[in-house]
């Protein structure tokens, strides 16, 4: 589980604990007693294995748009668990919420040491990219190499979305957003191009009032925006609609607009579309007409609450090349 530490000793403790049995890597006393110091200042999040911290993340802010990840580590049996990933994951989230453009890290250049060519190859297969080397920003023996992530690109965006369902700020989302937003819906691809998805915005306080007051049970209901998705059955060829197909489409679109803006939102569909059928009074509430579907409503706002990745599989546990199972 993961967990955003707070208070100072707390940080220290973990910290301490984790760098010190880590000599591989933070064997310098001087520097691992700064990273200890400095990370009791710093946002930090930790893996816990019941109630054991076996490996954490801090970051800082080095600039107006740059968030640095200070210092990482995991226990040695933990290992390639995934741990580091959910860690970077929970960060990744945060720094990106928080508005910044990019995040770096700095580790000793590949090619000098083996324990550092697997830090390396880690940083990299989260997406970072060489930025350049300082050969005597620390001494000749270690020259840093600085890595970069922009938190603004496609595939970044990608594993920053996570479903949101906590309490969002009362500011309002300007109307030149919620109109990127609703674009990259309409952007998105359709089955034989029949466009059977269509929306409403919905960011007047008096209707949003009005649809929140038939969510039952209540959800979104501090959202100051929120996207309607319409869906019409239009067949595409031979009997078949791919509506479905096309909704989810920009759907997903959608969710990865609203993040890149800065905002957050979730998928809110089962639950409008049950048996009580919520979505049917959304639609008269918004005089819908009979040939459409409500299927889904989108929150839109700046979130207030603090919200981390949730777990996930390994990689190779849902990705296979070539063929599902090795050949024996």
């Amino acid at each position: 589980m993961i967990r955003f530490v707070e208070g100072q000793e707390a940080k220290r403790k973990i910290t301490r604990e984790i760098l010190e049995a880590l000599p591989e890597w933070f064997e310098v006393e001087s520097s691992r007693e700064q990273y200890i110091r400095e990370s009791a200042d710093e946002p930090m999040w930790a893996f816990y294995d019941g109630d054991r911290a076996v490996g954490f993340l801090c970051l800082k802010e080095t600039g107006r748009d740059t968030v640095e990840l200070a210092v990482t580590g995991v226990l040695k049996e933990c290992h390639r668990k995934g741990i580091g990933r959910r860690l970077f994951a929970a960060a990744r989230d945060y720094a990106s919420r928080k508005g910044y453009s990019f995040i770096q890290v700095k580790t000793v250049r590949y090619g000098v040491y083996e324990d550092y060519d697997r830090t390396n190859e880690f940083y990299r297969s989260l997406g970072f990219r060489e930025l350049e080397v300082i050969e005597d920003l620390w001494d000749e023996d270690n020259p840093c190499q600085i890595y970069v992530m922009s938190l603004k690109s496609a595939v970044g965006t990608i594993a920053t979305r996570h479903s949101y369902r906590g309490e969002f700020s009362s500011d309002s989302v300007p109307e030149s957003d919620l109109e990127i937003i609703a674009r990259a819906g309409i952007d998105a691809p359709s089955g034989c191009n029949k466009q059977t998805t269509d929306m409403i915005v919905v960011n007047d306080p008096a209707v949003l009032g009005d649809i929140k007051a038939v969510l039952d049970p209540p959800v979104a209901q501090t959202a100051p925006a929120m996207i309607v998705v319409l869906t019409r059955r239009i067949n595409a060829y031979r009997d078949r609609c791919f509506a479905i197909q096309d909704y989810s489409a920009a759907i997903e679109n959608m969710l990865l607009a609203i993040v890149e803006l800065g905002y957050q939102s979730c998928w809110y569909e089962g639950h409008i579309t049950d048996e009580d059928r919520i979505c049917d009074k959304i639609a008269s509430i918004l005089g819908v007409p009979d040939e459409y579907d409500v299927v889904c409503i989108l929150p839109v706002g700046k979130a207030l609450d603090d919200f981390h990745a949730p777990s996930k599989k390994a990689f190779a546990e849902r990705v296979r090349f070539n063929r599902f199972g090795q050949e024996g």
